[in-house]
């Protein structure tokens, strides 16, 4: 057992994962929000990941700048030279507490946004969008919370699916205090 998802293929060994096939990021739907899930748990665990990627997004690829970059990138290796330099682990993370999640997102340079998601609205959604989930399975008001996290970046929405970006971090390089 892995403890990864199993949608997508994989080979762990101690704390590498190696990808058997590449991952779509082309933002077509499911499989993207699949991927993008497998990377978020791979960051979430501290995991050092080797995997390529196919399709060219459509959304902003600096929305995932905290997650592992790919080997290969086609057609983008201005992108992926732009992932390597400023991806590091901790950039982007969440923490969870009783009725509320806090967030933290330092992918933009110079920055630091704290953000503190405790409305039911957004609280539940954001928990419910770990899980990729097509859009038109979500409520009035998960489709309104839906809307708020997808313009802060904490959520990705392509091709009528969704899923929750910030991984939750449950190891630390040691020292921690260096992030």
């Amino acid at each position: 057992m892995s403890g990864l998802p199993g949608s997508v293929p994989h080979r762990r060994s101690g704390r590498r994962v190696e990808v058997a096939v590449p991952l779509d990021l082309s933002g077509a739907g499911r499989p993207t929000a699949e991927a993008v899930r497998f990377l978020r748990e791979c960051q979430g665990l501290g995991l050092a990941v080797s995997w390529r990627a196919t399709g060219t997004p459509p959304y902003d690829p600096g929305m995932l700048g905290h997650l592992p970059p790919p080997a290969e990138l086609p057609d983008a290796a201005d992108v992926l030279a732009s992932w390597r330099a400023g991806h590091a682990h901790g950039v982007l993370y969440h923490r969870r507490g009783p009725d509320f999640v806090a967030v933290l997102d330092r992918r933009e340079r110079g920055t630091a946004v704290r953000l503190t998601l405790d409305h039911p609205a957004l609280h539940a959604t954001f928990l419910r969008l770990l899980e990729p989930t097509p859009v038109a399975a979500l409520d009035a008001a998960g489709r309104e919370a839906l809307g708020l996290l997808t313009a802060e970046r904490l959520v990705l929405s392509s091709g009528g699916w969704a899923v929750t970006l910030p991984p939750r971090i449950r190891r630390w390089p040691v020292p921690c205090t260096a992030i």
